[in-house]
């Protein structure tokens, strides 16, 4: 499994990335982060992936090659679960949350993926 997260810090914050995933990753609020379009978001990876299957409310599979994730939300994040999933949809998953201003938080290496670390 490998594990992508994303979230919004509001305008002039900027916090400890991996504390922010700790606290996301047990459901907590994070005072400094954005409320997000939770529904929209998933309706937007919904109409991306619409040639996979979805198998349920909140998660999908590659019907036709390799390849699945699923999502986890809170009101201020998007955690997704990929497994035996491509780079190329990961980064298809990332450009798609980034549509939103919501950079990848990469917990494995650690490492978030914006605009002071491009």
């Amino acid at each position: 499994m490998y594990e992508l997260l994303f979230w919004q810090y509001q305008d002039g914050i900027y916090l400890n990335h991996h504390l922010v995933y700790e606290a996301l990753v047990e459901q907590q609020e994070v005072e400094g982060l954005e409320i997000l379009p939770v529904q929209v978001i998933l309706n937007r990876i919904q109409a991306v992936f619409s040639s996979w299957e979805k198998v349920d409310e909140n998660s999908w599979k590659n019907s036709k090659g390799k390849g699945a994730f699923q999502i986890k939300t809170t009101p201020q994040s998007i955690q997704i679960h990929c497994y035996g999933t491509e780079g190329k949809t990961m980064n298809l998953l990332a450009d798609t949350l980034e549509e939103f201003k919501c950079p990848l938080y990469d917990p494995q290496v650690p490492v978030r993926y914006d605009e002071f670390n491009e």
